[in-house]
């Protein structure tokens, strides 16, 4: 089987839920991504990075982006994890926003993860509060759809993680 590392960043089990599950189908090593430079990774041939997605960034990235350059010739991929339905313009615009220099050409795949306000740490809170806030005075026939699940969502425990979302990039493995 194909030798690979799948390293994920998860502040609050999503992403990480995600990377066990991948690990499940593919075999793959799984870990928590490690801080600094880490482990030498050219050993594997394909790593793939699983992070949540928190104010339009993805976790993990940086450590991504300061060793791309060590992992020429690796097949390498992003899943990251957010509490919004799939929609392709705003993958598109998270791709666009994140995945530069020698970042642009990596598939970027992506899950539902959960919403559980009662679990999120103070600073998450209250951005989270603030954005709603704001979204609150627009007139709800606009809202995109990432702020209609926010709205919805609001003050609720939610769980939209499931398997499915992996298959694209269990398709990408060829596995």
């Amino acid at each position: 089987m194909n030798k690979g590392m799948i390293l994920y960043k998860s502040k609050y089990g999503s992403a990480k839920k995600y990377a066990e599950w991948l690990q499940g189908m593919t075999g793959f090593e799984c870990r928590a991504l490690p801080k600094g430079d880490g482990e030498d990774l050219s050993r594997y041939e394909t790593i793939i990075l699983c992070g949540g997605i928190y104010a339009s960034g993805i976790a993990g990235l940086p450590f991504f982006k300061k060793n791309i350059g060590k992992w020429k010739g690796k097949k390498t991929a992003i899943f990251c994890v957010g509490a919004s339905p799939y929609e392709e313009r705003a993958c598109g615009e998270l791709k666009a926003r994140n995945l530069t220099g020698d970042l642009r050409e990596i598939p970027l795949f992506y899950g539902r993860g959960a919403w559980d306000e009662g679990k999120m740490k103070f600073v998450d809170k209250t951005l989270c509060g603030l954005l709603k806030k704001s979204i609150a005075q627009k007139d709800p026939n606009s809202y995109e759809p990432w702020m209609k699940a926010l709205m919805d969502a609001a003050g609720q425990s939610c769980d939209w993680t499931d398997q499915k979302y992996l298959t694209p990039l269990l398709e990408y493995l060829k596995l």
